[in-house]
C-alpha cells in the first residue's frame, strides 16, 4: 500500500524490488519500479548486507522507525529473498526520501549459487549511498575472509565502455561507491585492543590492519582489507551486544524497548542518528545527485544486464539514464510551451503580445528542462530545445496570422455588405456614382481600421479586400457619365498608388516583425548563456564535490599506511594523488560555453532566417 503525502509517494511496506527466481536468475519488480519511479524527491539510500539469520531486517525496520516492515524471520532458513525497498520520509533532510534495500541473506544453504550472492552484493554496492555490512560476533580472520565478495567487485562492475580507457578503475569505483558502515552484532567481548580501551572504529581499523610482506599468505590476507579501504569512501563500525536472552531472540521486534537491553537499544540509537546525519544522497559518475525514477532507471539497467548474462557498465548506465533522462526532459519542456501557450494565447492577437507570451512560456520550458536534465554532452538536448521551441513559436505565428486573416476578411465581409447590397440594386449606376462608391468604401475602410483586436494582418486582409473590389470600382467608375476620361485615368492612378502604399506598410509591418523576433534573439541569447553558465557551474561543483570526496579518502588512507609503516604503499599512492588534486583544479563540464553559445546563436539565427524566407515564399505565391 502506498501513501501519498503531497508530491512524494510513500510505502507503508516494504515490497519486493529485485525478485531471486527459484532459477537463480535476478529479475526487477515492475510494480516497485513505478513506485519507485513515484519519487521526485533525492533519495538517500540505505542497503544491508550480509549472512542470513544475522539480524540484517531489524536494523533496517529501526531506520524506518519501525518495529515491523522487513521480514526477520524466527528459523534457521534465509526469510528475505532478493532484495526488498522501502521507501520513507527522510527523518532529518528536508525533501529527501530515504530508501531502504534489505538483500537476501548471504551463504543461503537452500540456495546453495555463490555467484547469485556476488551479483546480490554488488547491486547493493551500486545501488546504495550507504553499505552496511551486518555480521554475528567479531571481526576477525574468519569474519574478513567471509567478506571475500568485495575482492570480487572489480570483476562484477565495469566502470566504463569495453572501447575506453579504464587506467582508473579503482579511483572512478570509489567516486561512486558508498560509506561502508560494519554492524557486528551479538558481541560479547570488551572492545580493548592490546589492553587498552578502544572505539567500535578503532576496532574496525585494527581488523583492517594490513600485514607486511609479499608472500601469497600475506597477500591473501591482505586483499580483502585492501579492497574495504580502497572501494569505500569512508569506513565506521557499530558493536551491539545480545539485544535480549537467547530465549526471546525469535521474538525481539515485538518486545517493547525497556526489555531489551539498554546497551543494545544505545547503539541501535547511535546507529540510526548516524545513519540519518551521515548519509549522503546517492550520486553517479560527476557527483550528480539522483531521484526515486533516476535510481529506478539504474537499478532496471543493472539488472537486465545481469540477467543477459553480462557485467553491469557504471559508465553505459549512466549514459542510458542520460538518454531516457533528458528525452524526457525535452518532451516534458516542449508540452510545457505548448499548453501554457494555448492557454494564455487567444488568437488572433498582436505581435508584440504573442511575443511576449512566447517569451514567458520559453523561460518556463527551459526553466522546466535545466531542473531535469543532466549529463547533456556539448548540450545537446539544450541545443533541440531551443531549436523546437522555436519552430512551435513559428507555428503559432503561422496560426495568429491565419486567425487574424480570418476575422479580418469576416469583418470586411460584414462591414461591406450594404455597399454589395447597393451595387446589386444599380444604386452606383448614375452619375456621380463613384464618388458615392467611393465614400462608402472609405466608411467601410475607416470602420475597419476602428475596429479592435484584429491581430496582425489586418493590412493584408485589406489589400486582399480592395484587390477583390477592384473590377467592380473599375466597373463604377467606367459607368459614370459625370467624369471625363482624363478624370477616369486619374483617378484610375490615384487607385494605384493607394494600392502600393497599402502594400508597402504591409511589408513594412512583416519587416518590423521580423526585425522584433531578432532583437527578442538576442535578448533570449544572453538569457541563454546565463542559463548555461548556472547548469555548467553546477555540473563543476558537483564534480570538484566528487573529487574532493576521493581525495579525502586517499589522504586518509594514505595517512593511515604511514602510521602503520606501510610507506612504499602510501608512496605508490602520491600519484593517484597527485592526479586527483590536478583533476580537482582543472575540473571542468564536457561541454565549453563558447562552442555552445555559438551553437545557440546559430540555432536561433537560422530559424529566424527559415521564417523570414517562408513569410517571403507565402507573399510570393499571393501574388
Amino acid at each position: 500500500m502506498v501513501v501519498k503525502m503531497a508530491s512524494r509517494n510513500y510505502m507503508q511496506n516494504p515490497v519486493c524490488l529485485i525478485e531471486n527466481t527459484q532459477g537463480g536468475s535476478l529479475m526487477i519488480n515492475k510494480e516497485a519500479l513505478k513506485l519507485l519511479c513515484d519519487i521526485n524527491e533525492t533519495v538517500v539510500v540505505v542497503s544491508v548486507v550480509g549472512f542470513y539469520r544475522t539480524g540484517k531486517s531489524y536494523l533496517m525496520n529501526r531506520l524506518a522507525g519501525k518495529t515491523h516492515g522487513f521480514s526477520l524471520g524466527s528459523t534457521v532458513q534465509s526469510h528475505t529473498k532478493g532484495i526488498w525497498m522501502w521507501c520513507v520520509p527522510h527523518p532529518t533532510k528536508r525533501n529527501h526520501c530515504l530508501v531502504l534495500l534489505d538483500t537476501e541473506g548471504l551463504g543461503d544453504i537452500e540456495k546453495g549459487d555463490q555467484k547469485n550472492d556476488s551479483w546480490i552484493f554488488s547491486l547493493a554496492v551500486l545501488l546504495s549511498s550507504t553499505f552496511v555490512y551486518n555480521s554475528v560476533g567479531t571481526i576477525d580472520q574468519y569474519a574478513v575472509e567471509k567478506l571475500h565478495y568485495v575482492s570480487d567487485l572489480t570483476e562484477l562492475i565495469k566502470m566504463k565502455a569495453n572501447d575506453e580507457d579504464d587506467d582508473d578503475e579503482e579511483l572512478d569505483l570509489l567516486k561512486i561507491s558508498p560509506a561502508f558502515v560494519w554492524a557486528v552484532r551479538d558481541f560479547t567481548l570488551e572492545l580493548k585492543i592490546n589492553g587498552q580501551d578502544a572505539t567500535a572504529d578503532e576496532y574496525l581499523n585494527h581488523g583492517l590492519q594490513l600485514k607486511p610482506g609479499v608472500s601469497k599468505k600475506v597477500t591473501e590476507y591482505n586483499q580483502p582489507r585492501e579492497c574495504i579501504r580502497n572501494y569505500f569512501r569512508s569506513r565506521k563500525c557499530f558493536v551491539f551486544v545480545q539485544p535480549t536472552s537467547s530465549k526471546n531472540l525469535n521474538q525481539v521486534e515485538t518486545l517493547p524497548e525497556s526489555q531489551l537491553d539498554p546497551q543494545f537499544v544505545d547503539v541501535c540509537h547511535e546507529f540510526c542518528q548516524y545513519i540519518f546525519v551521515e548519509s549522503e544522497p546517492k550520486t553517479i559518475k560527476g557527483g550528480h545527485k539522483i531521484n526515486g525514477r533516476k535510481l529506478a532507471i539504474l537499478a532496471k539497467t543493472y539488472v537486465d544486464t545481469i540477467a543477459s548474462g553480462t557485467v553491469p557498465c557504471v559508465g553505459d548506465a549512466v549514459t542510458s539514464m542520460a538518454k531516457i533522462e533528458n528525452t524526457a526532459a525535452l518532451a516534458d519542456a516542449l508540452t510545457h510551451y505548448q499548453q501554457q501557450m494555448n492557454l494564455m494565447a487567444k488568437l488572433p492577437t498582436e505581435t508584440e503580445k504573442l511575443a511576449e507570451m512566447h517569451t514567458l512560456c520559453r523561460k518556463e520550458a527551459i526553466d522546466l528542462f535545466m531542473r531535469r536534465s543532466f549529463n547533456d554532452r556539448d548540450q545537446a538536448y539544450y541545443q533541440q530545445l531551443v531549436a523546437e521551441l522555436q519552430t512551435h513559436y513559428f507555428e503559432f505565428c503561422d496560426k495568429n496570422e491565419a486567425a487574424s486573416m480570418e476575422m479580418c476578411t469576416n469583418l470586411l465581409a460584414s462591414l461591406s455588405s450594404e455597399m454589395g447590397k447597393k451595387l446589386r440594386e444599380g444604386f452606383y449606376a448614375r452619375p456621380g456614382g463613384y464618388q458615392l462608391y467611393d465614400e462608402d468604401r472609405q466608411k467601410v475602410i475607416l470602420q475597419f481600421d476602428s475596429t479592435a483586436g484584429k491581430g496582425n494582418k489586418a493590412e493584408d486582409a485589406l489589400i486582399e479586400f480592395m484587390k477583390r473590389k477592384t473590377p467592380e470600382a473599375d466597373s463604377v467608375l467606367q459607368a459614370d457619365k459625370m467624369l471625363t476620361d482624363k478624370d477616369k485615368e486619374l483617378l484610375v492612378e490615384q487607385q494605384r498608388v493607394a494600392k502600393a502604399k497599402q502594400e508597402a506598410k504591409a511589408r513594412e509591418e512583416e519587416v518590423k516583425a521580423i526585425e522584433k523576433m531578432r532583437d527578442n534573439n538576442k535578448m533570449f541569447y544572453e538569457e541563454s548563456i546565463q542559463h548555461l553558465k548556472l547548469k555548467m557551474e553546477e555540473e563543476r561543483e558537483n564534480l570538484q564535490r566528487e573529487q574532493q570526496m576521493v581525495l579525502d579518502s586517499k589522504l586518509k588512507e594514505q595517512k593511515e599506511l604511514m602510521e602503520n609503516q606501510f610507506q612504499l604503499k602510501a608512496q605508490r599512492m602520491e600519484g593517484e594523488i597527485e592526479s586527483l588534486k590536478k583533476q580537482q583544479q582543472s575540473a571542468d563540464t564536457p561541454s565549453t560555453l563558447a562552442t555552445v553559445a555559438k551553437v545557440v546563436q546559430g540555432v536561433l539565427e537560422t530559424a529566424v532566417n527559415a521564417y523570414s524566407s517562408h513569410k517571403t515564399m507565402k507573399l510570393m505565391a499571393s501574388k
